[in-house]
């Protein structure tokens, strides 16, 4: 039994006639007969009687009609549905990103995204980097945002853009009258910076090893909001992405080039490279990509 078959048979049981239900379907009469015929077969009995004068359903056939007008309209229903997320006038998209551009980046791609497809609802994971890692490697999200994977494994990584770590100050401390600061004296101040396995601590730590040793950490949290309060508050300094600027200039922090070493990493799109994105996904991925163009300050 198929769609075909269903669609003649519903057509003839409402029409009662192979002439009218014909002329609906776009089909000749002896096509018709024989898809009815077909299906009848197909389920080993008769379901119309059919005369000189009328056509009736036999009682297997009532018994087929409205499990027939039931599995038409799901299926038109199925249909209609794949149309709208392969149009992308509905769908959903997950996207896993870490805290620094989520908080930063993310929202002015969300909104270009939102403008063009505002049917299409987005899930917004904001984890540390290495979660974003593994939700896109278990298939949790579709789309990931991080610093580059020492090693991609099964991941593809479009890049965005190089990000270079700067300087936070409080705005009244002597250094934030300062074009460029070096790491040796930002770290003669107490120094606050995000928790492990934070990715923009562990990078500090590995970058800082050779030249400055131990990183000593007067205070740290898991949210940069909270790094960038604190130092508006006069408690120390901090590094963080350049893609952090202007949330921490909204929190009342300066933000200072950074020299000796010069800390920087590549932030980009995660995808498994195994796996076809949805429309949504692939639709998402396009805006960012061409948001990314206009890389941050």
């Amino acid at each position: 039994m198929n769609v075909k078959q269903l669609r003649a048979f519903l057509a003839v049981a409402q029409c009662l006639s192979f002439a009218q239900a014909g002329e609906r379907l776009h089909l000749s009469q002896p096509a018709l007969s024989l898809t009815i015929k077909a299906l009848e077969e197909d389920l080993g009995g008769q379901l119309l009687t059919r005369t000189t004068r009328n056509v009736s359903l036999t009682p297997e056939g009532e018994a087929l009609l409205p499990l027939a007008r039931q599995l038409l309209a799901d299926w038109d229903n199925a249909e209609e549905l794949l149309r709208q997320r392969f149009t992308l006038q509905m769908g959903k998209v997950s996207i896993a990103a870490m805290p620094s551009f989520a908080g930063n980046s993310l929202p002015i791609a969300l909104k270009v995204f939102r403008e063009r497809y505002p049917r299409v609802n987005v899930a917004v994971h904001d984890v540390i980097n290495e979660q974003v890692l593994e939700m896109v490697d278990h298939r949790r999200v579709e789309l990931g945002i991080g610093f580059e994977p020492e090693s991609a494994n099964n991941l593809t990584f479009t890049p965005f853009y190089t990000d270079r770590f700067v300087a936070v100050v409080p705005m009244d401390s002597p250094l934030a009258e300062r074009g460029e600061v070096s790491w040796d004296e930002l770290l003669h101040h107490d120094f606050i910076t995000l928790q492990r396995p934070s990715a923009v601590r562990l990078l500090l730590e590995q970058d800082l090893q050779t030249q400055h040793g131990k990183l000593a950490v007067a205070f740290e949290s898991h949210q940069l909001s909270t790094v960038g309060r604190m130092v508006a508050n006069g408690l120390g300094v901090s590094a963080v992405p350049s893609l952090c600027i202007r949330q921490m200039q909204e929190l009342g922090a300066r933000c200072i080039a950074l020299e000796g070493p010069r800390i920087e990493r590549r932030i980009g799109l995660m995808t498994l490279a195994d796996h076809k994105l949805s429309a949504a996904a692939q639709a998402l991925r396009d805006v960012l990509i061409e948001c990314a163009q206009t890389p941050p300050l």
